[in-house]
């Protein structure tokens, strides 16, 4: 039966990889793995490989160890020091997508406005509550850099940043920059901030169809279908009506929001709601999904928005093990379709399950993302031979795990960032 339960997933995970994939993208899929492998058996990778090999025995020991939530002071200025060192990897304020060990050219990527732009808003957060003015002048050097590559349509590019000639629009991408941008506005008052920030719910709600949704995908995610995650774009386009005023702002990101409910089932899955593979989406978008109905609901007062979330928030939740290891990706029957922890997706899931403690006391929820965050913690290194990955969080468990494999994406550890604060408040 265990062997089973454990088999499972992974079988699912390939069904629906074979099903939903062209033969060229499996063959892509399989030798990159085969790759990764053999790579960690050349002695220039020694560091990483016996990364890989002692991940399993340092988890069991830190889930031992009993939970105290009176570690979250380092684990946060270690998440957050991190952050501040891939901003140091690139040669301008934005903040690297990634280290990635396994990658030849020095492990650190280049800069990615994308999600530079929210995580403007996670370290000023953390800025006001350890009053750290260097992390805040960080933050607003962030969002400066992200006015300054902002295109002139108000869109934000796609992918990794490039020349003004070479940038191509994305939706979900300038939704992002956009919450960065309302939290500088708020934080320092500088009109720039507003600026941008308006041009860019303009360019979104140019880009809405008839049907609410964002059309504009990024090159780097599946096309032909528009994303249901793109409603967390709705979060940033409110608060920005609200700073501008705009009823006309607040009304749109309303309607993106219905939109999306649109495609909930009575489980409260989502289709169409996957970067790649929709019929198995990712923890990482079924949380980004999750947010953006949740906070519009209680920005709009909109009661069936929030009550929408807390059904795809529990059904998802209640599939996590004892240990909180929880699934990387689910079907639409909410079966665990992978066998690697997303640590994106359940940090996410948690910041959602605590803002519902934190504003109708929902207890439940409250324990589920202590279950599910004690086990990213005990992922979080804080100290190891590459200081390169001291502080911050891996995109899967194992980390050769299949989302954002064998590296450490920076919005990973932006929203375990974003729990911790939260949990620190409650």
């Amino acid at each position: 039966m265990k062997y089973q339960a454990a088999v499972a997933p992974r079988a699912r995970y390939l069904y629906y990889l074979l099903r939903e994939s062209s033969l060229r993208e499996c063959y892509w899929e399989f030798a990159s793995r085969r790759n990764r492998h053999a790579k960690l058996r050349r002695p220039e990778f020694g560091s990483f490989a016996r990364h890989v090999q002692s991940e399993g025995e340092r988890l069991e020991a830190s889930l031992a160890a009993a939970d105290s939530r009176e570690d979250t002071d380092s684990r946060l200025a270690a998440a957050v020091g991190w952050v501040l060192r891939a901003q140091r990897a690139t040669p301008d304020p934005g903040v690297s997508l990634g280290y990635f060990p396994l990658d030849l050219t020095g492990g650190w990527h280049p800069s990615y406005p994308e999600t530079t732009g929210y995580l403007i808003t996670s370290l000023l957060a953390y800025a006001a509550q350890y009053q750290r003015s260097d992390v805040r002048d960080a933050a607003l050097a962030m969002a400066h850099w992200e006015v300054d590559v902002q295109m002139e349509s108000g869109a934000v590019q796609g992918g990794a940043v490039v020349t003004r000639d070479r940038q191509t629009p994305a939706a979900f991408n300038t939704g992002m920059v956009l919450d960065g941008w309302c939290s500088a506005y708020e934080a320092s008052g500088e009109r720039r901030f507003l600026d941008a920030g308006l041009a860019a719910v303009c360019f979104l709600i140019a880009d809405m169809d008839e049907g609410g949704y964002f059309k504009t995908n990024s090159a780097f995610v599946s096309q032909g279908e528009t994303k249901t995650y793109n409603c967390l774009c709705a979060w940033a386009m409110l608060r920005m009506a609200r700073l501008a005023g705009n009823a006309d702002f607040e009304r749109a990101a309303v309607r993106a929001v219905e939109a999306a409910l649109k495609r909930q089932h009575s489980n409260g899955w989502f289709t169409n709601n996957c970067l790649g593979i929709s019929t198995i989406p990712l923890t990482h978008t079924i949380g980004y999904a999750l947010q953006g109905v949740f906070e519009v609901g209680v920005l709009a007062e909109r009661e069936d928005f929030i009550a929408a979330a807390e059904l795809g928030l529990n059904n998802v939740l209640r599939k996590r093990l004892s240990n909180g290891f929880l699934a990387g990706r689910f079907d639409r029957h909410w079966h665990p379709a992978a066998d690697f922890v997303c640590l994106t997706g359940s940090c996410q899931l948690t910041v959602v399950a605590y803002r519902f403690f934190q504003l109708f006391g929902k207890r439940e929820l409250l324990a589920a993302g202590d279950c599910v965050m004690s086990f990213v913690k005990a992922t979080q290194r804080l100290d190891d031979e590459d200081p390169n990955i001291v502080g911050a969080i891996a995109g899967s468990y194992p980390i050769l795990g299949n989302y954002m494999t064998g590296g450490y994406p920076n919005w990973a550890t932006k929203y375990f960032i974003d729990a911790l604060l939260l949990r620190r408040g409650l």
